[in-house]
C-alpha cells in the first residue's frame, strides 16, 4: 500500500472461513459472545475506523435466537490516516485479528492472530 503524509487511505484485510465455520460478527448478539475485532499497533498510519460487511443473522441448534456472524469469504476495510510527518520509505504495521471460529455444534477456543501491512510512505 502507498500512502502520502496526511492523506488518508484504505486497506482491506480478506478472510476466508472454513465451509461449515462462522464467526460472530464484530457487534454479536449477545454480550457473551465474542466479537470479531481488529487493531493496529502505533506506526506511520493510524487507523481512523473500521468498515465490516453487513452480518448474517443465522439460526443453530445450540441457540435460542439467531447469531450475528459472518461465513465463507468476507472483507474487512480499515480506514488509516497518514501521520503529516511520516517518514518516507518502507514500513511495515503490525497488528492483531481476534476471533472464536464455532460451527453447528461446538466452538473452538477463541484465537488471537498477528496481521501484518506493509507500507510505503511517499512524499
Amino acid at each position: 500500500m502507498i500512502a502520502k503524509p496526511g492523506a488518508a487511505v484504505d486497506s482491506v484485510l480478506p478472510l476466508d472461513l472454513r465451509p461449515g465455520y462462522h464467526v460472530n460478527s464484530n457487534a454479536p448478539s449477545d454480550e457473551y459472545l465474542i466479537p470479531l475485532r481488529l487493531s493496529w499497533n502505533p506506526g506511520p498510519l493510524e487507523a481512523t475506523g473500521f468498515a465490516f460487511p453487513q452480518p448474517r443473522m443465522e439460526k443453530y441448534s445450540f441457540s435460542e435466537k439467531p447469531l450475528s456472524v459472518f461465513t465463507g469469504d468476507f472483507q474487512i476495510v480499515t480506514h488509516f490516516k497518514a501521520s503529516a510527518n511520516a517518514a518516507a520509505g518502507p514500513a511495515t504495521l503490525t497488528g492483531k485479528l481476534r476471533y472464536q471460529a464455532c460451527n453447528n455444534s461446538m466452538c473452538l477456543p477463541p484465537k488471537t492472530l498477528d496481521v501484518s501491512l506493509q507500507v510505503e510512505i511517499v512524499k
